[in-house]
């Protein structure tokens, strides 16, 4: 194994300890899907209230759905794309 197979161990490793003591605590907001939901304007209000439907709300759904998608065809090819 070289350094940076290392270093990604590491790193998925230090990720599944986080949210794993994130899913265990069951308090809002520490995970990071909750994160994801804050940052890119997908998250819903206490009351269950839809995220807001603004110019910005949708550019952010936007981008982090282009990511997903490409990081999804990225993986799937081979890095083709």
């Amino acid at each position: 194994m070289d350094i940076f197979t290392l270093a990604w161990v590491a790193w998925l490793a230090i990720f599944a300890v986080v949210e794993g003591i994130a899913l265990a605590n069951r308090r809002e907001g520490d995970t990071l899907s909750e994160h994801v939901w804050e940052w890119f304007g997908t998250a819903r209000d206490a009351g269950g209230t839809d995220a807001p439907k603004t110019a910005i709300a949708r550019g952010k759904r936007f981008v982090l759905l282009a990511f997903m998608a490409w990081l999804a065809i990225h993986f799937l090819t081979g890095g083709w794309v």
